[in-house]
């Protein structure tokens, strides 16, 4: 078995999520369909919000993400804990999150060098928590999640407002929130890996010594060239048995 590399912890390894660990459809319409079987919300009511949100976006590009989940308002956020549960039973009728084979196989490396692991991601946090906490049981390895965090109603009963907390993660934002776990952790951004398919991945890309584009578009994959990045495109997913497949993925990484 291979032993960690020296200094692995001041090495960190920054994924984003829907496209670059998990295949479509992202985290946050499978949270609406589980919404919808429920009857928490209908699907009218997510109609109005695509309007609106439709709406938003034409007059103010990059503030619409901030206001784009009304269709959560006074949704209880005991409800993402339940559907992570409910995820659990998907492997037994082949419904599985959709993590791409790949995508496993790095965050495995990474995990025997002794690097630290990360999920920066702007879907929504209590989302991207349930997917840290399925991957981190596969890989034996703690992944910490940074998202974008959703602001709660107040009163005694823990519901949504509907409006997020803080700010959208994307961008800059992305860049900052990297550049803020580097600091709390001692990690050396020259010698780190983050890995994005979109182009609200770009900077986080460019703050790190390793950029790595997965399954990127267009505009991202003309970046990625012009900076000499690796780039994949990976297709794969693991459905049955995800275990096992971390298992043998496991093996392949300490050889």
């Amino acid at each position: 078995m291979i032993a960690a590399e020296a200094g692995a912890e001041s090495v960190g390894a920054f994924f984003d999520l829907d496209g670059t660990l998990l295949a479509a459809p992202s985290l946050e319409w499978r949270f609406i369909g589980y919404l919808l079987e429920r009857d928490e919300i209908s699907g009218r009511h997510v109609g109005r919000w695509l309007a609106r949100f439709v709406a938003d976006f034409w007059h103010d590009l990059h503030g619409a993400p901030a206001g784009n989940k009304r269709y959560l308002c006074g949704i209880s956020e005991a409800l993402a804990d339940e559907w992570g549960k409910s995820l659990a039973m998907e492997y037994f009728c082949g419904d599985a999150l959709a993590f791409f084979e790949e995508a496993l196989q790095r965050i495995v490396w990474h995990g025997v060098q002794g690097h630290r692991l990360f999920i920066v991601s702007g879907t929504l946090a209590p989302l991207a928590r349930v997917v840290a906490r399925r991957l981190s049981a596969l890989v034996s390895a703690e992944i910490e999640v940074c998202a974008t965090e959703l602001g709660l109603s107040p009163g005694a009963a823990r519901s949504w407002s509907g409006r997020i907390a803080g700010e959208h993660l994307s961008g800059e934002a992305k860049l900052r929130v990297v550049t803020e776990l580097a600091a709390r952790y001692g990690i050396d951004l020259a010698r780190s890996y983050a890995y994005g398919d979109s182009f609200g991945d770009l900077r986080m890309l460019e703050g790190v010594g390793h950029g790595v584009a997965v399954n990127p578009t267009r505009r991202l994959e003309r970046v990625a060239r012009e900076h000499g990045w690796q780039t994949f495109t990976w297709q794969k997913t693991i459905g049955e048995n995800p275990h096992g497949a971390a298992r043998r993925l496991a093996a392949k990484a300490v050889r």
